[in-house]
């Protein structure tokens, strides 16, 4: 796996950058031209589910405790980046929290929504099966039950369950991490970890059991309030002026040098250039890794939304709240670290990225109060992350059914905790990492064909 992973970082980066570009401007095209009043179902249906818990469950399944472990270590880590050698602190700040909103922005977001609102236009609209390979069907004038279409769905399968995975490894290691913090007799060990994993998966599959409109709904409404509380402490127990400025001039040099990023490999420098394999396309190819899983998700919870309001409400605003976030979260570390020296980087460096979060609060007031409420916001973010994915990856292996049985959620509950144990057993974060990349790459080829054929489809609607 890790020689697989090295290959695709270093031969596919410019494929990786062009499909993501080239998602991004179809995400626009789709939103803002004629066919963006066409509804993802029958013209008669609207929403199923309130805006606001719409957004929760979004954050719930995307990318929700991928930002509260890497809110903090990601920008931190940027400040000893060889693409800022010799610049002052403050040009080392303005980089990482523009790199920062870069990998966690737009693009993420962007192939989410895409492959989502594909999805849900065949499914809903169409009438398809909810399965990948029935958007890919009318390209070859082929079922979704021939080899073909066998094969395009056990990809997707693999994709998922490889995606996911690394998602709850991220949670055990980051609550092991905040116990050990808080609790110095507790050690951070491999053995806690997987006992974590045991413990949750428990509870996910007992909140799967319940279904979309029960379990996940409620826990990630919980998510989005317990999210939100911490986020306001930060801002306002923190540097809130310099957090605002800052959030500011980041957003802005982000839009201005979006262009630049975009398309930066750097191939005549070594240094720098493996600096972005391992960073910029290290995250283009693990949001492809996530997009079978939470495209699925989310075109399941978007069934009588519009595609402009689908693209602004999935792209735009799930992308200002996590550039926000890391302003507030990244930006009080750089802050405290840099003017204070609180020695936030020194705790990352020392005991690892999961204790970034505790190492942040523990500078703030109420800090045994909000570190308590951190390794809650995790544990929540934990089980709607694998209770979403369960429920998606039994929808895809059930032949697309909108209410998969309980039997086969929980059978595919087990598997995905008893793989991340494996995994986390072998080599910790860097092995989950790494199947998740080489797992989703032919999901990669997937992605394309579904855009064809729905643009194929797009063309025989009768709009204005």
């Amino acid at each position: 796996m890790s020689a697989g992973n090295q290959f695709l970082l270093e031969k596919f980066g410019w494929f990786y950058s062009m499909l993501l570009t080239g998602i991004v401007i179809l995400a626009a095209y789709f939103a803002f031209s004629k066919y963006g009043k066409i509804r993802l179902g029958k013209d008669t249906d609207r929403p199923e589910f309130r805006y606001l818990t719409w957004l929760s469950m979004l954050f719930a399944a995307g990318m929700g405790i991928g930002l509260v472990f890497y809110g903090i270590s990601e920008p931190i880590t940027h400040m000893t980046s060889p693409l800022v050698d010799g610049q002052s602190d403050s040009e080392k700040m303005n980089f990482a929290m523009r790199y920062s909103f870069f990998h966690w922005g737009i693009h993420p977001w962007a192939i989410y929504a895409v492959a989502a609102m594909v999805i849900a236009y065949f499914t809903f609209r169409k009438g398809k099966s909810g399965t990948i390979s029935s958007t890919v069907a009318p390209l070859f004038k082929a079922s979704s039950s021939s080899v073909f279409g066998r094969i395009i769905d056990i990809l997707s399968v693999l994709a998922i369950v490889f995606g996911v995975v690394p998602t709850v490894g991220i949670g055990a290691q980051q609550i092991a991490g905040g116990l050990s913090y808080l609790f110095p007799g507790i050690e951070n060990t491999t053995g806690l970890q997987i006992s974590l994993i045991a413990v949750f998966t428990v509870i996910f599959l007992l909140s799967t059991q319940s279904g979309i409109k029960r379990g996940i709904k409620y826990l990630s409404n919980f998510n989005l309030i317990l999210a939100a509380c911490l986020l306001f402490f930060v801002l306002f127990a923190g540097p809130t002026l310099f957090i605002m400025d800052f959030f500011t001039d980041s957003l802005g040099r982000y839009i201005q040098t979006l262009p630049e990023m975009t398309f930066k490999l750097n191939p005549l420098n070594e240094d720098e250039s493996s600096y972005i394999r391992s960073w910029t396309i290290f995250y283009w190819g693990w949001w492809i890794s996530w997009t079978p899983f939470v495209a699925n998700f989310i075109a399941r919870i978007s069934k009588g939304r519009t595609i402009r309001e689908f693209i602004s409400g999935a792209v735009l605003v799930p992308a200002v709240i996590g550039t926000f976030w890391f302003a507030v979260f990244g930006g009080t570390s750089l802050h405290l670290d840099v003017a204070e020296g609180a020695g936030i980087a020194k705790d990352i460096l020392t005991n690892g990225p999961e204790v970034g979060l505790f190492s942040l609060l523990s500078n703030l007031p109420f800090a045994q109060i909000t570190q308590a409420l951190g390794i809650v916001l995790i544990g929540t973010f934990f089980v709607t992350s694998a209770d979403s994915a369960t429920y998606v990856v039994a929808m895809q292996t059930a032949n697309g059914s909108q209410t998969p049985s309980n039997r086969l959620k929980l059978s595919w509950g087990i598997i995905i905790s008893v793989l991340a144990m494996i995994l986390l057993g072998a080599g910790g974060l860097n092995a989950l990492q790494t199947t998740a990349l080489v797992g989703a790459f032919p999901f990669a080829f997937v992605i394309i064909l579904m855009v064809v054929s729905f643009m194929k489809e797009l063309r025989k609607e009768n709009v204005g």
